[in-house]
């Protein structure tokens, strides 16, 4: 974690204190209560006299279009996943204890604000930040009342749409801080970590210091730098940094370091101390990972010095039903259904993420390619960020480098996704741009590749010729990474974007032994009655791929360093191959309430060593009717298929084949799998037909959160028969009532054309599952989830949040 982080869990405070650190005299307080709201523009707000009694009170983060509802005309279009955008206030009045915050230099930090966002402190302009993904940081010190009344504003103007490909969301949508340190200080992402030599025997950490040095002089000030294991234990430490030429740096040697990986996440913490006069005057706690990595063109992606194949994903930043008001269970989530899946690698596309998911993908072990821009100056909407690239993309990409470098997760940077510019122009401006964006990033950070992710790979590539890029980066045209050692000899491949498969979870279209490309090119308007799309592997994008036709592609040829499937999770807006009423993504692999689709499993099977066998579809159809069974399956030589205890034979894979077949008439009653291997039986599993809906099953994922206000628990509502078996097709209403100290923070089903409201207590079931996601408040009890529908058993689960 490379942001300036003072607030410890109460057992890094343990940890802290038994290695008698001093208390830390930087102040950084969570600022995210007590916030009014206005949806709408209005006279005069950021003036202290503003009467705002009549805004809503609410907790950041937020994201106000999430609230709305679905509209054919919004400006946002299918690509935003028709919900509105506009303009929004945001109020907060607060006082600080003169005592405590006295001789301070004070700041707000702002980790995103979707968009255009404007700040003013009691009435004086702080300043402006075009774009919606970038964290950034006004000081308040001169403008505060100490002890008195306080009031701060903020203006978000998201109202010219489109302005993104995807859903974006408004407001301020991730974290506030407020910090306050002494004048001499670390500065705001001010300490950078490197280790530029590892071997098993010893690691070599580098750190360098930025340090606010008002009227101080720099030969009174040291640096104190001490590395601790998880455990609490001082385990490398440097006792005396002193300044040359107000640069600070220093070196700390770890015996025989525990290496962080993607299967064994391992995080030391560096706890940086400043002193002046041989006072403390601050002190900051970074996590470090230590690892080396390389990119081989010929062996692909190492970790450590051993062979990983990437098997990564991209991911856009909405949260399904919650929109992108960042919450870090809800991440936290996502990152463990995929961890399960097999996936290692996130993409985040296409814009620089929430700080919660580095911090995450650190603690939990995956690759990230960290992302910064869709556009340069060429647009791709009509409002988008090319109409302040040339302003901005400096400073916006300096803060995004200076923010992420610590992260031992982030492996890769890219500059720009699908970049127009690639397209070689009289200006030539793509070859321009790249050696200017490369420049940046190196200027802060050498450690690791530079990427653009291409959808033009073609060797006569502007962005490409530059010869600035490390990595080349190709997105989908498989064909050319089978022909990539000819075309780019010597150069080093990443797949920055693959498949583009189209499903729709639960629902089947037969015969599936034939590949479908919907729409025929990207630009020709497709339709069905119902804007489903089979959860069969066999439909993609015209640009793109099914899963087993771009893995096996993959996995047979070493030199690609692995891919980022296009996308784990289903996302709001982007439903192509249609537009209305279909308002969310058919691309995940996961759909948007967090259910994984079949083709999870063909990963599971795949890319983790747990044993799986997914038989699939269902195993409710018309009398007669000839059902395409697939299954997938590993640590197995084949599986043998039963129809109520008659065998209908063995199949095993052959060559590259990723999933067996049978087509079977149906009758109702039983299908049951076993798989063998040497003839011994492996695992089984089976689908029975169900019948009609009789009760609701719930089933959440956490039984016990914290009561901090922002916890989560995500409920899984099953629509079952009488013997407990899920019914396919059931699409009951669903009707919630929540007891206790917690609220209701969305629900879902996962149907892409679903007009119900996201922050509603009702759901109608989706091929027999939805989604209700329950928040803890800030006190403790049981909070008690009843859920009932007409016609059907009353589904109950409790939550004890403490």
């Amino acid at each position: 974690m490379n942001r300036f982080v003072s607030f410890f869990s109460a057992a890094l405070i343990l940890t802290l204190l038994s290695c008698n650190v001093v208390k830390n005299p930087r102040l950084t307080d969570n600022f995210n209560d007590g916030w009014k709201f206005h949806l709408g523009d209005t006279i005069d707000p950021q003036s202290p006299e503003f009467n705002d009694q009549s805004w809503r009170m609410l907790t950041l983060p937020h994201d106000w279009s999430i609230e709305g509802s679905f509209d054919k005309n919004s400006k946002a279009g299918y690509g935003g996943g028709y919900l509105n955008g506009g303009i929004g206030w945001y109020r907060k009045t607060f006082i600080l204890d003169k005592n405590i915050y006295q001789d301070k230099d004070i700041f707000i930090d702002f980790d995103g604000v979707y968009c255009n966002s404007e700040v003013w402190i009691n009435g004086h302009y702080l300043g402006k930040r075009p774009n919606g993904y970038i964290s950034f940081q006004y000081e308040l010190t001169k403008y505060l009342k100490l002890g008195k009344r306080n009031v701060i504003a903020v203006r978000v103007d998201n109202s010219h749409q489109p302005n993104s490909r995807w859903y974006s969301g408004c407001g301020i949508y991730r974290n506030v801080w407020l910090n306050a340190v002494s004048p001499v200080h670390f500065k705001q992402w001010g300490i950078g970590i490197t280790t530029p030599k590892v071997t098993p025997q010893k690691a070599t950490i580098k750190t360098q210091f930025q340090i606010s040095l008002p009227g101080t002089d720099s030969s009174a000030v040291t640096i104190e730098a001490k590395l601790y294991d998880t455990e609490g234990k001082l385990v490398a430490q440097n006792g005396k940094v002193v300044s040359k030429d107000k640069k600070y740096n220093t070196t700390l040697e770890l015996i025989a370091p525990h290496l962080w990986s993607t299967e064994d996440p391992y995080l030391y913490k560096l706890v940086s101390q400043l002193y002046v006069n041989k006072k403390l005057t601050d002190q900051v706690t970074t996590q470090v990972g230590v690892r080396y990595f390389n990119f081989d063109a010929d062996n692909g992606f190492s970790l450590n010095g051993k062979p990983l194949k990437i098997v990564g994903v991209c991911n856009h930043h909405d949260l399904g039903c919650l929109g992108t008001a960042v919450n870090k269970r809800a991440i936290e989530r996502q990152l463990e259904i995929l961890k399960a899946m097999g996936c290692n690698g996130i993409r985040t596309s296409h814009n620089p993420p929430a700080p919660e998911l580095l911090d995450l993908c650190d603690k939990m072990g995956f690759v990230v390619m960290d992302e910064a821009f869709d556009m340069w100056e060429k647009s791709k909407t009509t409002f988008d960020y090319s109409h302040e690239f040339k302003k901005w993309h400096t400073r916006d990409l300096q803060d995004q480098v200076l923010r992420d470098r610590n992260h031992p997760s982030v492996v890769v940077w890219s500059v720009g996704n699908e970049i127009p510019e690639q397209w070689r122009d009289s200006l030539n401006a793509g070859a321009r741009i790249m050696k200017n964006l490369c420049s940046i990033v190196r200027s802060i950070d050498t450690t690791r590749p530079i990427v653009t992710a291409n959808n033009e790979p073609n060797p006569k590539n502007a962005i490409i010729n530059s010869g600035e890029t490390d990595l080349i980066g190709i997105n989908y045209h498989i064909e050319n990474w089978l022909k990539f050692k000819q075309d780019y000899p010597g150069k080093k491949l990443i797949v920055t974007e693959s498949t583009s498969a189209l499903q729709t979870r639960g629902w089947y279209q037969m015969p599936s032994d034939s590949i479908a490309r919907v729409p025929k090119r990207w630009d020709i308007p497709y339709s069905t009655p119902h804007h489903f799309c089979s959860a069969y592997d066999n439909c993609s994008a015209p640009w793109g791929s099914t899963h087993e036709e771009t893995w096996k592609v993959v996995k047979a040829n070493p030199y690609v360093s692995g891919m980022f499937v296009w996308t784990g999770f289903d996302y709001i807006g982007e439903p192509t191959p249609y537009t209305w009423p279909s308002r969310s993504s058919y691309f995940g692999i996961v759909d948007l309430a967090g259910f994984p689709k079949d083709v999870y499993y063909m990963y599971q099977s795949e890319c983790t060593t747990k044993t799986v066998l997914h038989l699939f579809p269902h195993w409710n159809w018309k009398p007669g009717q000839t059902v395409d069974m697939w299954a997938y399956y590993n640590n197995a030589d084949e599986v043998e298929l039963f129809l109520n205890g008659r065998s209908l034979g063995r199949q095993h894979k052959v060559g590259d084949q990723l999933h067996v077949m049978w087509k079977v008439p149906f009758e109702a009653g039983t299908l049951r799998a076993i798989s063998y291997k040497q003839g011994r039986q492996v695992a089984s599993t089976e689908v029975k037909t169900a019948g009609i809906p009789n009760r609701i099953r719930l089933t959440a994922d956490r039984r016990k959160i914290t009561a901090d206000g922002s916890d989560l628990s995500f409920v899984t509502i099953d629509i079952v028969d009488k013997d407990g078996n899920l019914v396919p097709d059931a699409d009951n209403l669903v009707k919630f009532q929540l007891e206790g100290p917690g609220k209701i923070a969305g629900v879902d089903n996962g149907s892409p054309i679903s007009m119900e409201s996201f922050k509603a207590d009702h759901r109608k079931a989706f091929n027999g599952k939805a989604l209700c996601v329950v928040q803890s408040k800030k006190r403790s009890g049981i909070i008690r989830l009843t859920a009932t529908s007409a016609g059907l058993a009353t589904g109950i689960v409790e939550i004890s949040s403490k």
